[in-house]
């Protein structure tokens, strides 16, 4: 595999602390790499780093004559003043980039509810940020940098976005390096991962789920090496303090070596420890949501439009104790209004729901409202206010905690202690407001988007924390990880209904894929649908002139049957434009003084070209048959 970039003893300090010391890193074609670690350990600067944006303090990054190099990055950096399209596929004439099956599968895949002409400023931020990502993503790159991508993606997006990546490149062509707190999508595109710690970077092969057996492996065996050093450390220290009078006469080789002992004493990582926190009692009724129905009004709904919009329609839902579920649904879907309705600050239109007499719900937000009125005090400060002392575990293991103690298992550090809450980084924010939510001791706990900010060790801890929560627990989350992690159902809002998932996100993916087909089957039926009377024909009926046969009408299962084969041949045609578009790039890549080669590369685009043509024909055929 050819190398496209390296960088070679890479140094970079900033006022406070060293970033890198001699990282030595490469990337080569067919890499697919994702990069994890702890918040403000380098990621993003690495990335930076690589493709050119950031200048190192030592040390060298090289790149190949002729690579091109694209990199997401988290700023906005879309012109607020230019319109979507303008922003996306900038003054190409529409009949180009339509033609273009990658830039058809970018706008479809990203943009779907983003208005083509609308200016970027009157975006919000998610979609701002989906216009940047697509606009990347249709430039030709060998080197592709994006870091967050996922962000402000739903499931269904981070779905399309980890198929799009995967089939951008042959297998051994371009490079992908990504950073992202979301694990389902390392898992599915990487087959390498670097761990940026500790000022190094450590590469590891494999996606998340390798990378997570190889780390447990060089854990272990850092244990086993740490347990000889301290054991001989331990020997050592005894040795030196045998008597005042003697340890003036202790070789000084042997001082050193003690002392050289203890300075290479690593820091204990920052682990969550919080293994139970008590909860409220709480009875055999939760919330039960009995018909329930919610309409908004519309608003400048057009002159014979309905003045309401329903988002939940006739839902039947009964919240049994310690029920652990995971919501899912596309934005705007009805997933905030249902949380709303368990919490009581949405009142449903038809229907009623009952609450039980011991529920104590909480709700972790977006928001981090609850950290609002504690922006100037210190981290130990705001704890304290709660209480002086917390208890954790239930049994022999309870134990007493200050409010100080508390926070070092949630893992802040003794310096983080006495830093503002306004200072906090948003990784820091969120466990304190989590735990905050937690001392309240609710017995009904929503989590709502619970994974911004966090990095995957922090995540894989507040996991845990969550394992052993007693209580009831919802969860809104677009990482799928995380909902299949933590909860043991998963429910779908899929047109105003709530929709039970027994295989989980998968089931969930197929439905909004045949909802996709179905509606663009009736999108094109309604299209072609004529709309006035039918040319040649009579008013008494009789044959006109030029009047042909007319489609056979098709019922029941000779319907159901032709719908199917029309979502089939969608299928096919997506398949065989994608061919399509790789039997280009062979035919560019080919060897041009290779006649026969040629030949033959040309004898099958030709043999998929005249098959799409033998398809849409097809097509039309059945969609007419539908219409009659």
């Amino acid at each position: 595999m050819a190398h496209l970039l390296g960088a070679e003893r890479l140094h970079l300090e900033f006022p406070t602390r060293t970033v890198f010391d001699e990282v030595t890193l490469g990337i080569d074609e067919g890499d697919r790499i994702g990069i994890v670690g702890r918040n403000g350990d380098g990621k993003s600067t690495l990335l930076k780093l690589l493709a050119g944006r950031l200048e190192p303090d030592g040390g060298r990054v090289t790149v190949r004559r002729g690579v091109r190099i694209g990199m997401l990055d988290q700023a906005d950096t879309v012109d607020p003043d230019a319109t979507v399209a303008e922003a996306v596929v900038g003054g190409i004439d529409e009949h180009v980039w339509a033609g273009d099956a990658k830039v058809r599968d970018v706008i479809a895949g990203l943009l779907g509810d983003v208005p083509w002409q609308g200016r970027v400023g009157d975006l919000s931020g998610g979609q701002r940020r989906r216009v940047g990502l697509a606009a990347l993503l249709i430039g030709d790159w060998d080197v592709l940098f994006l870091d967050e991508p996922t962000n402000h993606l739903d499931v269904e997006g981070i779905a399309w976005l980890a198929r799009h990546v995967k089939g951008r490149w042959a297998a051994n062509d371009g490079a992908l390096v990504v950073v992202t707190h979301d694990r389902w999508f390392l898992d599915e595109v990487c087959t390498a991962t670097w761990e940026v710690h500790d000022r190094i970077v450590e590469p590891f092969e494999g996606g998340y789920a390798a990378y997570v057996l190889q780390r447990v492996e060089r854990d272990r065996m850092a244990a086993a090496s740490e347990a000889k050093r301290q054991n001989l450390m331990r020997k050592e220290l005894a040795w030196l303090r045998r008597g005042a009078p003697a340890r003036t006469s202790k070789p000084k080789f042997r001082i050193d070596a003690a002392n050289q002992l203890i300075e290479n004493e690593p820091p204990v990582r920052n682990p969550v420890e919080l293994n139970r926190l008590a909860v409220s009692r709480l009875g055999k009724d939760v919330v039960d949501l009995l018909g329930v129905s919610v309409e908004y009004p519309v608003r400048d709904a057009a002159p014979g439009a309905p003045a309401t919009r329903t988002v939940l329609h006739e839902l039947e839902w009964r919240i049994a104790p310690g029920e652990r579920t995971g919501i899912l649904g596309v934005n705007g879907a009805g997933k905030s209004t249902l949380l709303k309705l368990v919490t009581g600050d949405v009142t449903p239109t038809t229907g009623r729901v009952k609450r039980g007499t011991t529920v104590k719900i909480a709700v972790l937000s977006q928001e981090l409202a609850e950290l609002a009125e504690w922006t100037e005090e210190r981290v130990s400060a705001v704890v304290a206010a709660q209480r002086t002392s917390y208890v954790v575990g239930s049994g022999s293991k309870a134990v007493e905690l200050t409010p100080g103690q508390l926070l070092e298992r949630l893992g802040f550090t003794n310096q983080q202690l006495a830093t503002p809450v306004k200072d906090l980084s948003g990784g820091q924010k969120r466990r304190l407001q989590l735990l905050l939510i937690l001392l309240q001791e609710p017995n009904v706990l929503i989590l709502d988007e619970p994974t911004n900010d966090l990095d995957t060790d922090m995540l894989a801890a507040i996991e845990d924390l969550l394992d052993a929560w007693p209580g009831t627990l919802l969860v809104v989350s677009h990482d799928r990880y995380l909902v299949e992690r933590v909860t043991d159902r998963q429910v779908a809002i899929l047109d105003g209904h709530l929709r039970d998932l027994p295989r989980g996100v998968d089931q969930y993916l197929e439905l909004r894929r045949h909802q996709a087909t179905d509606a663009a089957a009736a999108a094109s039926s309604a299209a072609s649908r004529p709309t006035g009377p039918a040319s040649g024909s009579g008013a008494g009926g009789g044959d006109g002139a030029g009047a042909g046969p007319s489609a056979p009408t098709l019922t029941g299962a000779d319907r159901r049957a032709a719908e199917k084969e029309l979502s089939s041949i969608d299928r096919r045609l997506e398949k065989l434009q994608a061919q399509i578009a790789e039997q280009h790039e062979k035919l560019a890549r080919h060897d041009q003084s290779d006649y026969v080669g040629l030949g033959t590369l040309g004898d099958e685009l030709r043999a998929l070209e005249d098959s799409v043509t033998e398809l849409e024909t097809r097509w039309l055929e059945v969609s007419e048959q539908l219409e009659g």
